[in-house]
C-alpha cells in the first residue's frame, strides 16, 4: 500500500482554518451596500473567489466569503471599477452551531485588497461574527460585531 501524501494548507489570508456552513444568500448580479468609507455606496456582485460550482450553475455566496464586486453607486473615481470586497452581512437567515438563527437588515461588503488589507478605514453598521472571526481586519475596525 502506498503512504498517504501530506497536503499543503491553505495559508491565504481568510483560508486558513474550518469555515462553518453557512447558507449562501446572495448570487452573482446581487446588489449590496458598501460598509466602508471609501467611497462607494452601491455594490454589485460579480464572481466568488474560489467558488467551484457546476455548468450554468450561477455563483453564489455567504458571510465571511471573498467576493469580485463592481462599484455601481460611488464617487466618481471609484464608479465602472472592480474589487475585492467581504461579505459581512446578508438577509437570508443562516444557523450557527450553537442553533442560534441570524439575518440582519441589509446585504453589506466591505473593499479589500487583494492582499487582505481593508481599503477604507472604518466600518459603518454592525458585522457578522463569522466574518470577524475569518478576517482580523475587518474584526479591528468593526464597532459591533453580531
Amino acid at each position: 500500500m502506498a503512504a498517504k501524501a501530506k497536503t499543503r494548507a491553505l495559508t491565504t489570508k481568510g483560508g486558513a482554518g474550518q469555515r462553518p456552513k453557512i447558507s449562501r444568500g446572495l448570487g452573482a448580479g446581487s446588489t449590496l451596500r458598501c460598509a466602508d468609507n471609501t467611497g462607494a455606496r452601491e455594490l454589485r456582485l460579480v464572481q466568488v473567489v474560489g467558488y467551484k460550482g457546476r455548468l450554468r450553475r450561477v455563483p453564489s455566496a455567504a458571510v465571511g466569503d471573498m467576493v469580485i464586486v463592481s462599484v455601481r453607486r460611488g464617487t466618481p473615481d471609484m464608479r465602472k471599477k472592480i474589487f475585492q470586497a467581504v461579505l459581512v452581512r446578508q438577509r437570508m437567515p443562516y444557523r450557527r452551531a450553537e442553533g442560534i438563527w441570524v439575518q440582519f437588515e441589509d446585504n453589506a461588503a466591505v473593499l479589500m485588497t487583494p492582499e487582505g488589507e481593508m481599503k477604507g478605514s472604518e466600518i459603518r453598521g454592525p458585522i457578522a461574527r463569522e466574518a470577524a472571526e475569518r478576517w482580523p481586519r475587518i474584526a479591528s475596525a468593526a464597532s459591533i460585531i453580531i
